[in-house]
């Protein structure tokens, strides 16, 4: 066991044994080891005892080594500072090494919590780790992740993709770091309060678009392909985002929008009659093979490229329109139908909303006629506000008077 004061070139210039292996201990930190083997591997161990029992109960203390890396990988210094840090607390720090990458965590509590608990949600969880928290966390040591690594992780989402998504991964990471706690004595999520991105006053949101902004809207979705004609439907059907990004070829049977329902799923607007002005849009969608969705993707998958192509689209918009999400024009589409006179309780259905109270419980009618109703008027609604008539066209409304005087029968005498 050779024990000398090792230096960077001292290091460098050892020489492989012809068998075996040799392990020199650092007289400069003690418990610091390179291993050296016969293959000319050179390898920094940290030597720490284990306390242990034997079967007559006599207490032993066993030698033993804990790899810290490989040189030159891992240079003198920075061995030196991994075994000062392993050996101030050899205990914490192998039950840290025992925990694994954030990705092998990750894998757990997706598998553990969110595949177990069956929440709906797990696409959506899934598809926010792998964009935006795996290409940066996945190798990374769990538990050296701090409550500065979550933000600088929530500044590039914010910066690339907005406030809003990078609040819907914060949720996703204190989820999981919370999930962890629960299961461990030791561990304390990095993740605080006050960590969100969006500003709290406009997470309830109230915006629609108006007439201008629909017509801008419409003239620009026409030049954005596949996005465009989602965001056409969107607006003419009322669903959600997901519901029309994932419907499939064989959801539309005779003019009829069938839409699927997942487990677990409250509500959602079941059968829908499409009007023409919708299934022109879906006619126009190119079929690719092996791709069963309307609005294709890559590969046999739904398109999923909202943050690119709506900043697309946002650049074909007028520099002066406020900022708008897609989930406002859901919120517009049922504006309108109210202004086109649909019954509240209708557009309700159309929306998929949950039905409150007694109604909701007993009311098993299906509203089919009524909701197709709806739909047309709303298209309809849609088209003269893209289209409006000229503005020396003025509609004649009959005035009351007058149409009582037309249905009155005047005698002579009178």
């Amino acid at each position: 066991m050779p024990k000398k004061r090792l230096t960077e070139e001292g290091v460098a210039k050892l020489k492989a044994p012809a068998t075996g292996q040799i392990d020199y201990y650092d007289a400069g930190m003690p418990g610091l080891i390179l291993r050296v083997n016969y293959g000319g591997a050179k390898v920094w161990r940290a030597l720490y005892y284990l306390h242990r029992r034997d079967q007559d109960g006599k207490r032993k203390t066993i030698p033993t080594t804990y790899k810290l890396g490989r040189y030159p990988h891992l240079k003198l210094k920075e061995a030196r500072d991994a075994a000062r840090q392993f050996l101030a607390d050899p205990h914490k720090a192998l039950a840290q090494a025992d925990v694994g990458s954030f990705g092998e965590v990750a894998a757990s509590f997706v598998k553990r919590h969110v595949e177990a608990s069956g929440l709906r949600s797990q696409p959506e969880i899934e598809r926010c780790l792998n964009k935006y928290v795996y290409p940066y966390w996945r190798d990374r040591p769990f538990r050296e992740l701090k409550r500065g690594d979550v933000a600088q992780l929530l500044d590039r989402i914010q910066d690339q993709h907005g406030a809003r998504q990078a609040d819907v991964v914060l949720a996703i990471i204190r989820k999981l770091t919370h999930w962890y706690q629960s299961r461990n004595d030791d561990y304390v999520t990095p993740v605080v309060r006050g960590m969100h991105r969006a500003n709290g006053t406009d997470r309830k949101r109230k915006r629609i678009l108006d007439d201008n902004e629909i017509r801008a809207l419409f003239t620009a979705a026409d030049q954005c392909g596949t996005f465009g004609a989602l965001v056409r439907t969107l607006l003419l059907t009322g669903q959600r985002l997901a519901k029309v990004s994932e419907m499939k070829w064989d959801h539309i049977v005779d003019g009829e929008w069938r839409i699927a329902s997942e487990d677990r799923e409250k509500t959602n607007a079941g059968r829908l009659r499409l009007p023409q002005a919708v299934l022109a849009i879906i006619a126009a969608q190119p079929r690719l093979a092996g791709n069963p969705f309307v609005f294709a993707g890559r590969g046999s998958t739904a398109f999923n490229s909202f943050s690119q192509r709506k900043a697309e689209l946002d650049a074909k918009l007028p520099a002066d329109m406020p900022s708008w999400v897609l989930h406002d024009l859901r919120r517009t589409a049922r504006s309108l139908m109210s202004k086109a006179q649909v019954r509240p309780d209708i557009s309700e259905r159309v929306l998929g909303h949950a039905i409150a109270g007694v109604e909701g419980v007993y009311d098993r009618y299906d509203y089919a006629a009524e909701k197709a109703d709806a739909l047309a008027r709303l298209a309809a609604l849609v088209a003269g506000i893209i289209n409006p008539p000229p503005a020396n066209v003025v509609p004649l409304t009959p005035k009351a008077g007058k149409r009582k005087a037309a249905g009155k029968v005047r005698h002579p005498a009178a």
